[in-house]
């Protein structure tokens, strides 16, 4: 009755402080405020599950879906949904950050997830710079940069453009910063550690609470950035790069121009077309495919057929 169709979602929207209004101007969301600043757009996390919009569980949520429909998504160990995609603007800089591994958030916050987490870079204001790393050496140096507040010592600043991919293990102190959107795929934790927030203050004019012991105590030191991208691989009108594979998730890009036939990975697929349009064909029936469209492709769907000129990330287990 459910597994020979794509389910297509509606993001759930969330106001924040360092967010604008390009998730209406790039991808046509109707946005709750001028400070949208995160749509969750493949999420089953209950902090903001995406909404179905297509076939027998249209008006139910993803997570709806996984909790008593788990024939879509297959054999997993864990009773949480696994992945969370979101789209993020930057209007201005998010707050220096660090997420836990899976044993500290089981063990310390009680959570299923840590949160190791990676950014394709959709967009990006010339001159545009992440926070990924730091300089300290050891644990102390470390610990003693942060009391002191020496931001411009520690912080390890990178220029990023369209295009650029960042992988965000668990541990990594960073941050998005202003004039940036990305497309986020990550395990499904709401856990943030907050290091430093340029002295912002909330709505009601108090500072915004940071999390400093915590931080300590889940920060890799020193820092080790890793290279993740293997070179493209064109199949037919497909030309598919695999940016990242790791224990919790294999994230692709993908460039289609053209027709291609696809074989459906054995775990169910997560995608998120980010430029472009066309569509997918599955038992001899079309689905549109536009920019800012997101959707899971269940299990027991052999071969599909993609057709169109469009640019896609694709996420699975």
């Amino acid at each position: 009755m459910y597994k020979q169709e794509p389910i297509f979602l509606e993001p759930a929207l969330q106001e924040r402080i360092w967010g604008g209004t390009k998730l209406a101007d790039v991808f046509g969301y109707h946005l709750p405020s001028n400070q949208t600043g995160e749509a969750w757009v493949i999420s089953a996390h209950p902090n903001g599950p995406s909404k179905i919009r297509n076939g027998a569980l249209a008006g139910k949520t993803l997570l709806d879906a996984w909790q008593n429909h788990r024939e879509l998504f297959g054999e997993h160990e864990n009773e949480d949904y696994p992945l969370l995609v979101k789209l993020l603007d930057a209007k201005t800089d998010l707050s220096v950050q660090v997420h836990p591994a899976d044993d500290y958030a089981q063990e310390v916050e009680n959570e299923p997830y840590g949160k190791t987490e990676c950014w394709y870079v959709v967009d990006a204001e010339p001159g545009a710079e992440i926070v990924f790393g730091h300089h300290a050496q050891t644990k102390e140096q470390l610990e003693q940069m942060i009391d002191q507040g020496e931001w411009d010592q520690l912080l390890r600043r990178i220029p990023v453009k369209k295009g650029d991919f960042v992988y965000v293990p668990s541990g990594a102190i960073h941050a998005i910063g202003a004039g940036i959107v990305i497309l986020e795929t990550q395990q499904s934790s709401d856990i943030t550690y907050r290091v430093y927030d340029y002295g912002r203050k909330d709505d009601q004019g108090n500072d915004r609470e940071l999390h400093l012991d915590s931080a300590k105590a889940v920060s890799t030191v020193p820092h080790a950035a890793t290279e993740t991208r293997k070179a493209p691989v064109t199949n037919g009108a497909l030309t598919e790069q695999q940016l990242v594979i790791n224990e919790y998730f294999t994230v692709y890009h993908w460039q289609l121009s053209g027709q291609t036939e696809l074989k459906a990975p054995e775990s169910f697929l997560q995608v998120s077309i980010i430029e472009g349009n066309g569509e997918i064909i599955l038992d001899g029936k079309s689905y549109q495919l536009n920019k800012g469209d997101h959707f899971v492709l269940p299990v027991h769907i052999n071969n599909y057929t993609l057709n169109g000129q469009l640019e896609a990330i694709v996420s699975h287990v």
